[in-house]
This record gives C-alpha cells, structure tokens and sequence, in this order.
C-alpha cells in the first residue's frame, strides 16, 4: 500500500507518493489549490480515487501542517485542518498533520542542485516540498516499527 503526501498551498497543492514498503517518497504531481474547503477537497478525493483504483490501495494520507518557526499555528492551518477533515470523511483513509516548516525552502535548495532554471524548479517545488513532509512522516514511522520490532526480540 501507498501513502499520499499533500502541501496545500492557496495557489498550488504539491502531491507526492511513498513506495509500496512506505519507505520513499517520490514527488508526484502538483494540482491547481485554488477554491473552497470542500472544492480542493473534492479535486484531491478524485485524484486519490484514481489513484487508488490503479494501484495496490491507500494506506493512509499525510497532509503538511503550516506552522511559524516558534511552532505556533500559521494563518493558513484553520484552512489545513479543515482540508484534512474533508478528505478523512471523504475518503475514509486517516489523515495525519504533518509539521511542515521549512519543506519549501528545503525543497527549492534540493532543486536549485540539479535545475537551474528557476522557472522550471518552481513547477516542481510544491511536489517536491510535498516528498519531504512525507519523508519525515515516512522516517517516523520506519523508526517507530524498528523500535515496535527491538522490544518484540526483547520480549523472546
């Protein structure tokens, strides 16, 4: 199974893709981000629809969740939350927040490696930035299952 990465941008909604193993994250598309609570949410159930139907299935979705530095909510997470909300009604998937600060910058430096067409790394960075906030939920999760399995073989 799979597992979706969203940055929700008011512009661009960045999407990314974890691998069967739920190991990596690969950016994979970036949608129009414009609209209301429900229309975006609408867009994304239809792409995870298809998606879901071509593939082994869905896991679960993690949605980035827009914070300041000192970690405190940014203006946009009210609208974040409600997204997330949506598409676990929707969807029926769970939908986990995602500490996204920094991602984007993270993202435009990873691009500004490998492209140097700045017009080119911007098309990409929503996508890109989407592949690192599940990234670092991906990691969490792999750390949590290797500590799950140590105190199992302590158990024996």
């Amino acid at each position: 199974m799979r597992v979706v990465g969203v940055d929700l941008g008011r512009r661009r909604i960045g999407l990314a893709l974890s691998d069967r193993s739920e190991t990596l994250a690969t950016p994979w598309r970036t949608v129009r981000g414009a609209g209301s609570v429900l229309e975006v949410a609408d867009r994304l159930v239809a792409l995870l629809t298809e998606l879901d139907d071509d593939d082994d299935g869905l896991a679960g979705i993690v949605v980035g969740l827009p914070l300041h530095l000192d970690g405190r909510p940014h203006e946009h997470a009210v609208r974040t939350r409600a997204i997330a909300a949506a598409l676990e009604r929707r969807t029926g998937l769970p939908v986990t927040l995602q500490d996204e600060r920094l991602t984007s910058v993270e993202a435009a430096q990873r691009l500004a490696l490998r492209e140097r067409d700045w017009r080119k790394r911007k098309e990409r960075l929503d996508a890109a930035a989407a592949a690192i906030i599940l990234q670092d939920y991906l990691d969490v999760q792999l750390d949590a299952r290797a500590v799950r399995r140590q105190k199992a073989g302590d158990r024996s």
